[in-house]
């Protein structure tokens, strides 16, 4: 799950960064909201954390904009104006719910479960291609010859595959996608969790493989009489 998180303060930024990469999310965070709203439009976030008070555009403005581009992930307001009208405008500017500095980092926690639980209402649990099924709840991955659990990382890339049958996703689109846009991590860290599944997919006995189309991307292939060769 990749959550944009838009918020000024760097010491309260890089405290949440942590505490939910600690719980298996992946963050991107960005400090003003014309580059929440330049993030946030890419489509590449599951939900989004926004603070309404932030420098170049306020948190407001920014969701609104995010919203014109159609963007219908989960939006959750961070505010330190308690005031009802507060809590009223963050909603109809199009946010799904909001939190009130100070906040206990368990609440936080608690919203982001109950916009992900409405998130996956609209998902099936499993996923499939050729003799592969991957439950997304339990970050798992069967076949015929057994199950193995995935990684956080290994989960997303094999679900963006699933997700993606018969088309070539390139190592860039990837590191958009899983790292994020402004990531420091080095672009061969995509062909590393590549072999991590090669190998899992080996371990479960799959006849689904990796295949890699040289300079242009990875996608699956289902090779039915591969054993037969």
């Amino acid at each position: 799950m990749r959550i944009l998180l838009a918020e000024d303060e760097r010491e309260l930024s890089s405290a949440l960064s942590a505490i939910l990469k600690h719980n298996n999310y992946s963050v991107d965070a960005v400090y003003n909201g014309e580059d929440a709203v330049t993030f946030g439009s890419s489509g590449n976030y599951d939900v989004l954390i926004i603070d309404i008070m932030m420098p170049v555009m306020d948190g407001l403005e920014a969701i609104g904009k995010i919203r014109e581009k159609g963007i219908s992930a989960p939006i959750l307001i961070l505010t330190a104006k308690g005031e009802l009208e507060d809590k009223i405008a963050g909603l109809d500017a199009g946010a799904d719910d909001y939190l009130t500095k100070p906040f206990a980092m368990g609440e936080l926690l608690a919203r982001l479960r109950a916009m992900t639980r409405r998130i996956s209402d609209f998902l099936p649990n499993e996923i499939s291609y050729g003799d592969l099924t991957l439950n997304r709840a339990k970050y798992q991955l069967t076949s015929r010859g057994g199950s193995v659990r995935l990684g956080n990382k290994e989960f997303q890339i094999i679900e963006y595959l699933i997700s993606s049958p018969n088309m070539l996703i390139s190592t860039e689109k990837f590191m958009e996608k899983i790292w994020g846009c402004d990531t420091e991590t080095e672009i061969n860290v995509v062909w590393v969790y590549i072999s991590y599944l090669r190998r899992k997919l080996a371990s479960i006995d799959s006849k689904t493989k990796i295949h890699a189309a040289r300079g242009t991307g990875y996608c699956l292939e289902y090779v039915e009489d591969d054993d037969e060769e």
